[in-house]
């Protein structure tokens, strides 16, 4: 089995058409046919079903399909890190950051590393804490920022950026915003705007219930953009973290006995085998004044 038989049987799956295929494939129809033959005796049975000029993908055909198409993606990957590397084209860095994350805190490191390392090119990825763990452990992603730290992992490695507390946002005609600090008793007939990737959620309906003012969750999404406009705008209130903030005329007010923050980190796996443009990264992370506003 080689490349060519594999992009001659993906041309015929797609068109299920002899001639057109050969004329995508750049080959006679005879050699098409010829290297579809050799691919099913390889294989030890048939891809096609031919009926007169009807043609169609028998069950093996379709499930070696979207294996084949595979191959063929690794080998455009395998040539463009070849050619990356032979033309000196930039060293990505794939990074995850879960969306209750804002930017604020942010922008102004990115702009550094973008200045001082002229030869990484910065790859951003939405993801949750689970999921970015996962795609840290298996190569996927170089790193991500979090919010917590999930259960202890030996093969990580984590660089604690700051820290920020849990805070209620509501626009800025809200009876709140005159408030320094909101008693949780206030919050029991108001609008609730529920963040779904928020960390503390259990945690903040089990203070308010416990208190007697958890209020009705009346919109809940995990875009962060379009809740917090609804918060600003004087639509309800949420709970988020105080550097969350993206919505410019939203206020953020702490509430009496609501004592929760979370630990923003950068994870990624541990030892010496990361690449230099991730080495390079951890460095900048870890020498950045964060507390800087």
């Amino acid at each position: 089995m080689n490349i060519s038989q594999i992009r001659h049987f993906l041309e015929l799956a797609e068109s299920l058409n002899f001639t057109s295929a050969a004329r995508a494939s750049g080959v006679t129809q005879p050699t098409l046919t010829r290297s579809i033959q050799r691919l099913e005796e390889q294989l030890g049975g048939r891809l096609l079903y031919r009926d007169g000029k009807d043609t169609r993908l028998t069950a093996l055909g379709m499930a070696v399909r979207d294996e084949f198409e595979a191959i063929l993606r690794s080998e455009e990957r395998i040539h463009g890190i070849a050619r990356d590397s032979r033309d000196g084209h930039l060293d990505k860095l794939s990074i995850g950051i879960v969306s209750s994350i804002a930017p604020i805190r942010f922008a102004r490191f990115i702009r550094r590393v973008l200045e001082q390392l002229p030869m990484a090119e910065v790859v951003m990825h939405p993801i949750s804490r689970s999921s970015g763990i996962e795609l840290v452990l298996a190569g996927t992603l170089d790193g991500c920022i979090i919010g917590e730290m999930p259960e202890r992992n030996d093969k990580l490695d984590a660089i604690p950026l700051f820290a920020e507390r849990l805070l209620l946002g509501c626009g800025a005609e809200h009876r709140f915003a005159q408030m320094d600090i909101v008693p949780p008793h206030e919050l029991a007939n108001e609008t609730y705007i529920d963040r779904l990737n928020c960390e503390f959620r259990e945690r903040v309906t089990k203070f308010l219930e416990a208190k007697g003012s958890l209020p009705a969750a009346r919109l809940r999404s995990e875009r962060e953009d379009w809740l917090q406009e609804v918060v600003a705008s004087g639509g309800g209130i949420c709970m988020l973290p105080e550097h969350s903030r993206i919505a410019v005329n939203m206020l953020v007010r702490p509430v009496e006995g609501l004592e929760l923050s979370r630990e923003v980190s950068f994870v990624s796996v541990s030892g010496s085998g990361n690449s230099k443009v991730l080495q390079d990264f951890r460095r900048m992370l870890a020498r950045e004044d964060w507390d800087r506003e």
